[in-house]
């Protein structure tokens, strides 16, 4: 921003326009006081913001932004964030009630929320996922409005939509901003037509501003915005609009059933409950999938490993540390001499109790022995402090290599998994599990593992130099050593019971603390974070109520097998005296097999202070194998397939029937039959949640279908290698990923040949419309994008990833929303580079804006899964059917 000085009247609708990375959502920040200005002053009525307080401020703003964040909880749950801070905080849970329904009247969700089984009590998935994005963002807007804020920001709040959303949504808008001071950030210009002002934004400085016709007559930055929309006709296509949101509404009901309405709730898991064309659709292949899940499975293997440590278990763990097994092998034969040292030393401290014993006339000889004596044991002592640290420098070192290894595969592993996978975990789980999981390995390995086989050893020797010496009295107190044992392991198994549970716990406290920090401006704006705290914290409060019995119960073994050290100890002193008192052993033969068996009893039992490590180690090796073992469906790392050299670009859907596997109830594809001729460019349109996106995904094989066949070039893509197939096809998709890095190195990952030059980055750059954007650069192509390409707009990131994927070279390109996020002018220019790079390729472009597809060979209209009409533009224009209707409503020309 340079010098922006701008007055937002009270109780009125401000727009800012103006092209990606102008600055527009720059200003939201800084009204939110998500940064403060460098220069300058922010003035709320008349106060600088940076001298009000901060939790106050937020509270009387509210924002909407281009990707609303949803948390992890049903649908009033998310409408209710909306009076954290507020006077209505505190209100009678009944009054609650009606404010948020209210606010979502306002909001037009109302029906489409009472039309689900579960209503308001519907759960939305993590981040939201299983509604669709007009849904998303009316409940958005309904929390905004909830706490009935003095100001509205509206970043972007319709971008991503298509139309009918889209009218819909800004339909709530207009009512939410009425009565309130409302800035409002689009692209879409007809969308702010009726703002009291429209500021046009020109690399951080202000250009013109005015009211819509006033723009238009001086024929400016606005006026070319305009024009490079199309937008003729505006008038007309707004006196329809009107009705079309009525009309919405009342098929409300409907489409939101066929969207969502067997979503997963934090009750009741999956509802069974199904319309009639879903039970009569339904394939023994669908019910079988809707009864399976990862989950239950982990669950059953878990259980089967839930008592002592498993061969397979320590087999599995070893292979980890194959490498390292001459220091292994070394460690654990110093392991087996150091436990020798303990029988050794008994027999020692004897020897040295009987010296002792000598009556005073054979002074010179007890001091001649102690001194003998006295000698064995410091010699015994510089042994023990070799050996031991030879075994510990050993497994110190297999075990850190072992800890990294696992780590390194284990990140692998999870990268390979299918797209299903990630469905069904969350990022904060998975997050959680590679940083723990292999971190408790470490109980059956390095030190822990040395001092079981020490003990072992220790314990073996010291019952047999008993037994040679004393049997009688070495029974005795062996007796003791099995129940000891058996206390232990008890321990050891229940610990192992509890890591399960106690995990399970803490992977949900960490994936909620991953949401929240992950969405930490929304939690900002919001003024949740006391809120998010206080939910965190209960969690693990909940988890340490819960897990408070079970570690009473393991505490109990843990000081039983202490306490009967001291049992054995009174057996043994007890049964010696009586043989001592009937002149059958020695004071040697006592104190022989006394000391062999309390001391390798002691030894026994201190091993069990490992056990909280060796019950995690045993509870991750189970969790690891697990997922070590699941080999994917679609499987990147496999070999099999044809491998295919060149790609021609023929593309044909034969019936395919989709359902995502985690929502098995719900049909998404139903009977799709599609083609594509080669070089050709087909468009995808329909409304969100017609199964659009879900045909890119099918043709990048992300999922399989359920049945029904793709081919490419004649051939059914699931015959063909995974990677060898993807590596002709490029996707952008309409929420762009980069990397942490540069942009240089963000670019060069679109292609898998190393020796990319220079000349070919800034030519991609070029096409993508993004060369000068980076020329502006202090550090140009080296310029660090930030965590998510969070330190780029919107339209920035979505530039970069066309280069990207314009680097790769594809023989089919698939467009998903690829510009959505642009401005008007630079969606323009994008267009045209993207109108370049479909030449002599194949191009599948899904699109909300109609305008970007007029050029299209083929239209094909989506509704429910089908496809409904498809043509050219002209053609499908003429049939005056489902295209016809949308293009009128975005009144790209005139139809009248």
């Amino acid at each position: 921003m340079d010098d922006i000085s701008v007055l937002i009247p009270a109780g009125r609708t401000t727009a800012l326009v103006g092209p990606s990375g102008s600055g527009k959502s720059t200003i939201i920040g800084l009204v939110e006081r998500f940064y403060n200005p460098v220069g300058g002053e922010i003035l709320l009525d008349g106060h600088n913001i940076q001298s009000l307080n901060l939790r106050w401020l937020r509270n009387k703003i509210s924002l909407v932004g281009q990707e609303p964040v949803l948390f992890s909880a049903t649908i009033f749950e998310n409408i209710k964030f909306g009076l954290t801070g507020t006077p209505f905080e505190n209100e009678p849970e009944e009054a609650k009630q009606n404010r948020i329904e209210e606010a979502a009247k306002m909001a037009n969700a109302h029906k489409f929320i009472t039309s689900l089984p579960d209503g308001y009590g519907t759960h939305v998935g993590e981040r939201g996922f299983l509604l669709s994005g007009g849904q998303k963002q009316r409940i958005a807007i309904a929390r905004a409005i909830v706490g009935d804020p003095k100001i509205l920001l509206l970043d972007e709040a319709t971008s991503a939509l298509d139309t009918k959303s889209e009218e819909i949504v800004q339909a709530a808008l207009d009512k939410a901003a009425e009565g309130r001071t409302t800035i409002t950030i689009a692209h879409r210009l007809s969308t702010i037509k009726t703002a009291d002002n429209i500021v046009v934004v020109v690399d951080g400085k202000i250009a013109e501003q005015g009211t819509h016709e006033e723009l238009l007559c001086a024929q400016g930055e606005y006026f070319n915005l305009v024009e490079a929309q199309k937008s003729g006709n505006l008038n007309e296509a707004q006196g329809k609009r009107k009705a079309f949101v009525e009309k919405e509404e009342a098929a409300e009901s409907g489409i939101s059933i066929d969207n969502i309405s067997r979503v997963p709730t934090s009750q009741s898991g999956v509802s069974e409950t199904t319309t009639y064309n879903e039970k009569s659709m339904a394939t023994p292949r669908q019910q079988n999938l809707a009864n399976q899940s990862i989950v239950s499975q982990t669950e059953k293997m878990t259980e089967a490993v839930n008592y002592l440590l498993p061969w397979n278990l320590i087999k599995f763990t070893a292979s980890f540390n194959r490498p390292e097994l001459i220091l292994i092998i070394i460690g654990l034969a110093f392991a087996i001499l150091a436990g020798c040292g303990q029988p050794s030393q008994a027999v020692i401290y004897s020897k040295g109790i009987n010296t002792l014993a000598l009556p005073p006339p054979l002074y010179k000889k007890l001091r001649q022995d102690a001194n003998f004596w006295s000698l064995m044991l410091f010699i015994l002592g510089i042994a023990q402090f070799v050996l031991f640290s030879i075994q510990g420098v050993c497994f110190g070192i297999s075990s850190e290599r072992l800890l990294r290894r696992t780590r390194s595969k284990t990140f692998r592993v999870i990268l390979r998994q299918d797209t299903t996978f990630f469905d069904e975990h969350t990022t904060g789980a998975l997050t959680s599990f590679l940083s723990t999981e292999p971190k408790y390995l470490s109980g059956i390995s390095g030190v822990v593992l040395g001092t079981i086989l020490m003990v072992s050893t220790t314990l073996t020797a010291s019952m047999v130099v008993a037994l040679a010496i004393g049997w009688k009295l070495a029974l005795v107190c062996i007796s003791i050593v099995p129940v000891l044992l058996f206390c232990g392991f008890c321990r050891v198994s229940m610990l192992a019971r509890f890591q399960a549970q106690s995990k399970k716990a803490y992977e949900r406290s960490a994936s909620y603390a991953c949401e929240a920090t992950s969405a930490i401006r929304t939690v900002a704006s919001l003024c949740r974070e006391d809120d998010v705290f206080a939910t965190y914290k209960a969690q693990l409060d909940d988890q340490a109520r819960t897990s408070f019995f079970s570690v009473l119960k393991s505490s109990t073994f843990y000081a039983l097998s202490q306490a009967l050290t001291f049992f054995c100890m009174a057996l043994g002193f007890w049964y010696g005296g009586t043989l001592l008192g009937k002149h059958e052993y020695t004071i040697f033969q006592f104190f022989v097999c006394f000391s062999e068996v309390i001391y390798g009893a002691q030894a026994a039992g201190s091993v069990f202070s490992n056990a909280p490590d060796i019950g995690k180690a045993k509870n991750a090796a189970a969790e690891l194998k697990n997922v070590f073992d699941r080999k994917p469906s679609i499987d990147v790392w496999s070999k099999e397939g044809d491998n295919i050299d060149n790609v021609a670009g023929s593309i044909e859907f034969r019936n395919v029937h989709f359902r995502y596997p985690t929502r098995p109830t719900q049909p998404v594809l139903s009977g799709l039959n599609l083609t594509v001729k080669p070089g050709q460019f087909v468009a995808l349109v329909g409304a969100s949640g017609c199964g659009k996106s879900t045909t890119i995904a099918l043709l990048e094989r992300f999922y399989d279908a359920l049945s029904g066949s793709i081919y490419v070039d004649g051939k059914d893509i699931s015959h063909l290698n995974v990677n060898s197939y993807r590596s002709h096809l490029a996707l952008v998709s309409q929420e762009p990923t980069l990397y942490q890095g540069t942009i240089r190195s963000n670019i060069l990952l679109g292609s898998n040949d190393l020796s990319v030059t220079e000349e070919q980055v800034i030519k991609v750059c070029k096409d993508a419309n993004i060369y000068d954007f980076i020329l502006s650069l202090p550090e140009g192509l080296d310029t660090l994008v930030g965590n998510k390409g969070g330190m780029l707009s919107g339209g920035q990131k979505q530039r970069v990833a066309i280069a990207r994927a314009l680097l790769r070279d594809p023989k089919i390109l698939l467009l998903d929303e690829a510009t959505s996020a642009l401005d008007s002018e630079s969606e323009r220019v994008v267009q045209a580079a993207l109108d370049a790079a479909m030449r002599d390729r194949t191009t599948i472009a899904v699109a909300h804006r109609l305008s970007t597809i007029q050029k299209a060979d083929v239209i094909y209209v989506f509704d429910q899964g089908r496809i409904v009409e498809s043509g050219t533009h002209h053609q499908l224009i003429k049939q005056k059917g489902r295209y016809h209707e949308l293009v009128y409503l975005q009144s790209i020309e005139d139809l009248a």
